[in-house]
């Protein structure tokens, strides 16, 4: 059911309390952390603007990274409060405390239109632990809860849904923003009726982490691709060899029970012909990949690891993908992040992007799915790219997000 969101809601004057999601990558560069991609900054913009300009007094709740209820430097929001000015064009106040008198007066200061950004809600263990007094303190006075934070919406914590339970019980009001609008739209309402042929690539490391979405799509699509090292696990299911690719054994039934769905169905389903293969090294506990080629039979020599899909995998993917009426993607073909095994991911970005251009609906569904478009510079290319990573997988498995649940229905 549709959510209540902003946009049915009057907010001038209104002290909101806004649960985003400003989980991004950072690093330290010379001796202070720099943010690495502001994507999920970016994309709750339209969410804060709306509000700002309808003369709400705005403080922002988020958490960053896991430092297990303990203070952490290298996990402070300060870095974000800075950036967010920057990208929204006006003063972002921000309290090192997001709970407690120091909180409790910064956003007393708030004037309408202003925005207070609080520090790491993670710094405290009672957030992930949902604890009733915490949320309370959380909510301060607020009239109105605004979860715009999709990437954090499968956790019951006491910034999703926590907060929400105090307003309900007091009578506020608690809606989504627009971000967690348009999640809830592509990933909810266009793929349960799209656009023919839908075709899902399905990438990553295990079968065990989306067989509950594969076997959910499997009812709904005409094509599944599969990459990634959970390809070798339909391999072995299939009687080939692997070598030393990661594979997850114990889950061949599960990856053959897709295989005759599929088949039952009639759903093309397709794992890669060839693979670019490697020769692992363990140095201090993390794997290198030397003498790297393509190896075009069906079976992995025992030596060796596959650790992308192959030239000709590829353009059987993109092929497929070109006449897609409707594209889910989630999860890459390979180990992207090293550009000797970028290929296959990079191609079928291209792909996806092209067909988006020749009027399909390109779904991205979060996670590294969304990091690879951004590095090969095509993220502005497809329709909707998803904020949420195990948000995103949770709900395409058809489970109940307690974030979502909070909020009230339209």
């Amino acid at each position: 059911m549709a959510k209540r969101t902003i946009n049915d809601i009057d907010l001038r004057g209104k002290r909101v309390l806004a649960r985003v999601d400003y989980n991004v990558p950072m690093a330290d560069k010379d001796g202070a952390m720099r943010i690495n991609d502001d994507t999920r900054i970016r994309a709750t913009l339209p969410t804060l603007q709306s509000m700002t300009e309808s003369g709400a007094k705005v403080v922002l709740a988020a958490h960053l990274g896991r430092p297990k209820g303990e203070r952490v430097p290298s996990m402070s929001l300060r870095p974000v409060a800075d950036r967010l000015s920057e990208l929204i064009g006006q003063p972002v106040a921000f309290c090192d405390q997001c709970v407690g008198q120091a909180a409790t007066d910064a956003a007393a200061k708030l004037e309408d239109g202003g925005l207070l950004l609080l520090e790491n809600v993670r710094y405290h263990a009672e957030e992930e632990a949902n604890d009733p007094a915490f949320a309370k303190q959380l909510a301060g006075d607020a009239e109105v809860f605004v979860n715009d934070a999709f990437g954090a919406a499968h956790r019951a914590h006491a910034s999703t849904a926590g907060v929400a339970a105090v307003l309900n019980a007091r009578g506020g009001q608690c809606v989504s923003g627009l971000l967690m609008e348009r999640e809830l739209q592509f990933l909810g309402d266009e793929l349960e009726s799209p656009e023919r042929p839908f075709v899902v690539i399905l990438g990553g490391a295990k079968v065990s982490d989306k067989i509950k979405v594969i076997d959910r799509l499997l009812d709904k699509a005409d094509t599944i691709l599969i990459g990634g090292a959970m390809a070798y696990t339909f391999k072995l299911a299939k009687g080939f060899t692997v070598g030393k690719s990661l594979v997850e054994r114990d889950k061949v039934d599960v990856a053959q029970a897709a295989l005759d769905k599929a088949a039952k169905r009639g759903v093309q389903f397709l794992i890669p012909s060839d693979n670019v293969i490697a020769v692992p090294t363990e140095i201090d506990g993390r794997f290198a990949f030397g003498d790297h080629r393509v190896n075009d039979s069906e079976n992995i020599p025992d030596n060796v690891e596959g650790v992308d899909i192959g030239p000709k995998s590829a353009e059987a993917f993109c092929s497929v993908i070109a006449g897609a009426g409707t594209i889910l993607w989630n999860g890459p073909m390979g180990i992207f992040e090293d550009e000797r095994f970028a290929g296959g991911t990079f191609a079928v970005a291209k792909a996806v992007c092209e067909a988006t251009a020749n009027g399909a609906k390109s779904i991205i569904g979060g996670g590294d799915s969304v990091k690879a478009l951004n590095k090969a510079g095509l993220g502005d290319q497809v329709t909707f790219m998803s904020t949420g990573g195990g948000a995103s997988l949770e709900f395409l498995e058809g489970r109940e997000l307690p974030g979502v649940d909070a909020l009230a229905d339209k």
